[in-house]
């Protein structure tokens, strides 16, 4: 509003054009002074960086895991009333505030891999070649997992089922 005040007054202030006069092309260039200060010790805008889970996040999702045991199994169940193996997983560990792809052999490429002999819970394990089916230790040679359709969530033995590999996403 007030540039449009001070725009109208410095018009205002131009000679009118001779009414006898032809017509010509007016270009008048207004310029409002307007005090900028100088810009220094700007620190480049960067995107966040992705969080690295913590263990504390890690173990939460032990917990929401464990928290469903006696949960129904259901294939393709992502919870949280039903799960399938990598649905628990996903499921628990979205819970923890931690993002995990949704099929057992996809969440067996993220994170870093660990041998069986330095698992530690909340690492995930995985069985069969191809992996078709995923757990979360939890310490002691156990796991949590939704098994089978016969069969609710449960604590398992790590060696109830072939080894394929584990990782861990802390």
């Amino acid at each position: 509003m007030a540039s449009t005040t001070a725009a109208a007054a410095i018009l205002g202030a131009l000679p009118a054009a001779p009414a006898t006069a032809a017509p010509a092309t007016l270009a008048t260039t207004v310029t409002l002074a307007v005090p900028v200060a100088p810009v220094t010790n700007v620190a480049p805008v960067l995107a966040p960086a992705p969080a690295v889970p913590t263990r504390r996040a890690v173990s939460s999702a032990v917990s929401y895991a464990m928290g469903k045991i006696g949960a129904p199994y259901r294939w393709g169940a992502e919870g949280p009333n039903a799960f399938d193996c990598s649905g628990l997983v996903q499921w628990s560990f979205k819970k923890a505030g931690i993002n995990l792809p949704r099929t057992s052999r996809q969440q067996s490429r993220v994170g870093t891999p660990v041998a069986k002999s330095d698992l530690r819970p909340g690492d995930l394990v995985f069985f069969y070649r191809p992996v078709k089916h995923v757990g979360i230790y939890i310490g002691g040679g156990k796991i949590v997992h939704a098994s089978n359709k016969r069969n609710p969530v449960k604590i398992s033995d790590l060696s109830r089922m072939p080894f394929n590999s584990a990782r861990r996403v802390s």
